[in-house]
């Protein structure tokens, strides 16, 4: 490890390899520590220049007996796993920013004083965090490869590290918590680490039900103490009671694009779920407030409600209690399929939140300031926040399901079929069927199961309060036709609900187009008188990046915010973006705060929605600390947006970028789309066919198991790169356009002044910058060599790490830098330090693949295994996996 990485995280991760060591020494034997020694003592001198160590390991790894290979996969994809606890704790300890780089993510304090030196007063920061609607949507995407029972361990390992640092004067504490840590590390070692069957949409519900019952349960009270600390500060004032800056939604149990597992059914289930637990959750508040509030001065208002009663707030608290415990019963006796004879339960969040803001105002009326603003004003926190269902659940589903609906009953109807109609006889019968007060389907139409499960899905909807639903997100989208199918649909079988209507614009041809798109859409009087003046419009990060390369597509998402911006001023329409990111920088992914900073000014105007992923939810969100720390730097960068927009990108900007865009696209899809060997080269060289058996998500691969890579999902698609380490979604086409544009005069010149005065041109560069630092061209070149044997496909793979070594030359250029990150010195260590335990990995990860092909596909169960683990410890080492 280098010397300068900070003593604290050097320290933890030398605490937690020792336990691990001890753990397997006594498990499988002094000499079986000694082959992991002897492995990563290669793979270390190998990363220093030493080829003939490079060699060694290979040969070594290659010579393992087959029952080592599982116990040595596992021994270093755990060391991965504790290597991410260390740096995870010191992020929090320490409060590091997202990104490791000094200064480049303010504080919100720093940041509330830049912005009043900027002309803006005190109460219109006030009114800008109150007015705020960001929400963070969490996201079952498959790629958080670990199981939930080690979470929860790794969880427990970082509460041990905190115990022994905090114990220096206390050594039979810092002991104990030491047992414990090594209690821990043993468990973790003797439980499986991967699933043996893949998780069902409910269970992928739970665990992120899980993530706010232990994390954010606290982490949100905490949040709004600091900003209210800060408010006084600068304005002299409290955020409101009622506001929420920051929320939370979800898409577990409602993302059925793709996915035959979500149904009807399992979306009423998971909103059931989200009711039991928040009555849970909240029943353990208002024990702890009945405890707390015994005193006995109250205003009039609470002595009213209560009457005669010598404690007041235990009274009416007793009486809260009663009914948000109903709540959880009547939720437990509907999941459990019986009937609830029970007393009146909560269906509201006023019905939750008024009768403990009575309390509130009572206290503060006799003068009880300081118990007001205590635990009492956290749990109306949370309510603000979390509501009664903790997060809003989102529906998506594709719009062909939508047109097949109709399609069907176009025809039963004997109107024609639906999906042979042009846009314009859609758009006229749709309109008119919304306006026209008769029902359109029958009662008794016995449609298609497919038809009966869209429909089924939007009884759901009927039945629901509208304050346990988030958005309806049309995936594939691309026409007026295709939200107003959705409104039909809500108005048909949706009853008194209706929730906002989301096109999701996916592909690059559907991002050129997302602007006419929406503008048709509002300027149909037929569904503003529906809609009113807001609107939602959803931006795809992965499938467009597939589509077309990440840097055309980056661009082309730029475009696509700044047409919607203009178009929603013109209507007058409140426009919120939801942005598709995922946790790559080849699915938009990257640090939040530079992400958001570097949007078109005026797209972030107090309103945000923008998912989380995967393991990125667990990284961001996973622990109280890390999650304080994560909503600060939301918030701090919508607020920073909002009131100190970043600056328009100069005319002639746009022209380098319409260039550089034009030729990556070309580069990208003359590889991927044209050349007749990249499929071949794609199945051969990635573990892509048995990333399908990893039991990652409950979403099938491929939207469609027949077909090619444009049927593939772009998460696995992603997933199947980063394992190589070639990374080749996000950068592929990136180095023809700086490179013809480094060859001509002023292009260097242009492209660094884009860099230092556009933030979305710099934000790109450093995403690169940081997958570059990832990527290892002789890993790739390993794998090739062992698992491809056609010459043309061999001449494709040099091709291909011939074009990222120029770009790596190219974007050093740009950067005016030696090497990669050294502006982000400790995220260049983190990679250093885990690349001795990812190297011997992905030897054995080529190997098992080599070994598996070889016997077609029947390899022991054992060495499957050791496949598996293989993959979750290269994503566990590079994190950001997918």
């Amino acid at each position: 490890m280098s010397d300068d990485l900070h003593e604290s995280l050097r320290d933890n991760v030398r605490v937690l390899g020792d336990s691990l060591g001890h753990t397997i020494a006594d498990d499988l034997g002094d000499a079986f520590v000694d082959k992991i020694e002897t492995i990563r003592a290669y793979a270390k001198r190998g990363r220093q220049g030493d080829v003939a160590a490079q060699r060694e390991l290979i040969e070594y790894l290659r010579g393992l007996p087959d029952h080592d290979l599982l116990p040595v996969t596992r021994a270093f994809n755990q060391f991965l796993n504790l290597a991410n606890i260390a740096e995870q704790h010191y992020r929090a300890r320490f409060r590091r920013v997202e990104d490791y780089k000094p200064g480049s993510q303010p504080v919100l304090g720093e940041l509330l004083g830049r912005i009043r030196e900027s002309g803006h007063s005190p109460r219109s920061i006030v009114e800008t965090l109150a007015g705020m609607r960001v929400e963070l949507v969490l996201t079952a995407h498959p790629t958080e490869v670990i199981r939930r029972t080690l979470i929860q361990k790794y969880d427990a390992i970082d509460e041990c590290l905190t115990l022994m640092e905090s114990a220096a004067d206390y050594p039979e504490k810092g002991s104990r918590a030491h047992a414990r840590l090594d209690e821990l590390i043993s468990q973790a070692w003797h439980t499986d680490e991967i699933r043996h069957e893949r998780p069902t949409p409910v269970d992928e519900a739970k665990w992120g039900f899980a993530v706010i019952e232990n994390s954010l349960w606290e982490a949100v009270p905490n949040f709004h103490r600091d900003l209210d600390n800060l408010l006084l500060e600068t304005a002299g004032e409290r955020l409101p009671l009622d506001a929420a800056p920051l929320r939370f939604a979800s898409w577990m149990g409602g993302d059925r694009d793709g996915n035959p597992n979500v149904t009807a059914k399992v979306t009423r289930e998971v909103l059931l779920l989200g009711r039991w637990m928040a009555a849970d959750l909240y029943l353990r508040d208002l024990e702890q407030l009945k405890g707390e509030l015994s005193m006995w001065k109250a205003n009039s208002a609470l002595k009213a409600e209560v009457g005669d009663e010598a404690e007041p707030y235990r009274a009416l608290l007793k009486r809260l209690i009663s009914r948000v415990e109903a709540t959880r019963d009547w939720a437990q006796a509907t999941l459990d399929g019986e009937k609830y004879d029970g007393g009146p339960i909560i269906e509201t969040r006023d019905q939750l939140y008024a009768p403990l803001l009575a309390c509130y105002r009572s206290l503060c009326d006799v003068g009880l300031d300081t118990i007001a603003n205590g635990v009492l004003l956290d749990t109306l926190r949370r309510i603000a926040v979390f509501g009664v269902t903790l997060a809003k659940l989102d529906v998506r589903q594709e719009a062909g399901r939508h047109a097949l609906v109709f399609d069907e009953l176009s025809d039963y109807l004997g109107l024609g079929h639906y999906r042979e109609w042009d846009e314009q006889k859609r758009q006229d019968f749709l309109l008119s069927e919304l306006e026209s007060p008769r029902p359109l389907i029958p009662r008794r139409w016995e449609c298609s199961t497919e038809t009966r499960e869209v429909i089924d899905t939007f009884r759901v909807i009927a039945n629901e309060h509208r304050e346990a639903l988030g958005t309806y997100i049309i995936s594939m989208a691309g026409q007026p036709s295709d939200v107003l199918a959705v409104a039909l649909l809500m108005k048909e079988i949706g009853g008194d609900v209706r929730l906002p209507i989301a096109p999701l614009f996916e592909t690059l041809d559907d991002l050129d187009n997302a602007g006419s798109a929406i503008d048709r859409l509002l300027s149909l009087p037929g569904y503003r008188r529906l809609a009113g003046d807001r609107q939602e419009v959803m931006i795809g990060y992965s499938d467009s990046a597939k589509d077309a390369g990440q840097l055309a597509a980056a661009w082309a998402q730029y475009r696509a915010q700044e047409t919607l911006v203009e178009i929603c001023d013109r209507h007058r329409v409140d426009l919120t973006l939801f942005h598709g990111r995922g946790g790559t920088v080849g699915r938009g992914g990257g640090p939040a705060h530079a992400a958001i900073l570097s949007q078109p000014p005026g797209s972030v105007n107090g309103s945000l929605r923008v998912t989380e992923q995967g393991e990125m939810i667990r990284f961001k969100f996973g622990q109280p600390d890390i999650a304080l720390r994560s909503m600060e730097i939301y918030a701090s960068a919508v607020l920073e947006a909002t009131l100190l927009p970043p600056p328009s990108p100069q005319p002639e900007w746009r022209q380098e970028m319409d260039r550089l865009a034009g030729i990556a696209h070309g580069a990208y899809v003359g590889v991927v789309r044209e050349n007749p060997d990249f499929v071949p080269y794609f199945r051969a060289v990635t573990p892509e066919e048995a990333l399908g058996r990893l039991p990652l998500g409950s979403r099938p691969a491929k939207r469609r198991q027949e077909g090619g890579v444009e049927s593939l999902r772009a998460i696995p698609w992603i997933f199947a790169w980063t394992q190589i380490r070639l990374m080749l979604p996000a950068w592929l086409g990136s180095g023809e356009a700086f490179a013809t544009r480094l060859e001509e005069e002023n292009g260097l010149q242009r492209l660094q002044e884009m860099r230092q005065h556009w933030p979305f041109f710099g934000t790109y560069l450093d995403m690169l910058e940081m997958l570059l630092a990832k990527a290892d061209i002789e890993i790739a070149a390993y794998y090739e060599h062992r698992l491809v044997d056609e010459p043309s496909l061999k001449a494709l793979g040099q091709q291909l790490r011939d074009r990222l070594m120029r770009l790596h030359g190219g974007l050093l250029q740009i950067l005016d830098q030696q090497e990669l990150l050294e502006g982000t010195p400790l995220i260049r260590q983190a990679i250093e330090v885990r690349n001795p335990y990812i190297d011997p990995l992905h030897g054995l990860q080529a190997e098992l693949l080599q070994r598996n092909r070889d016997a077609d596909g029947a390899i022991s169960p054992a060495l499957s295994r050791a496949l598996m683990v293989t993959m979750a410890g290269i994503a566990a080492g590079l994190r950001n996996t997918g």
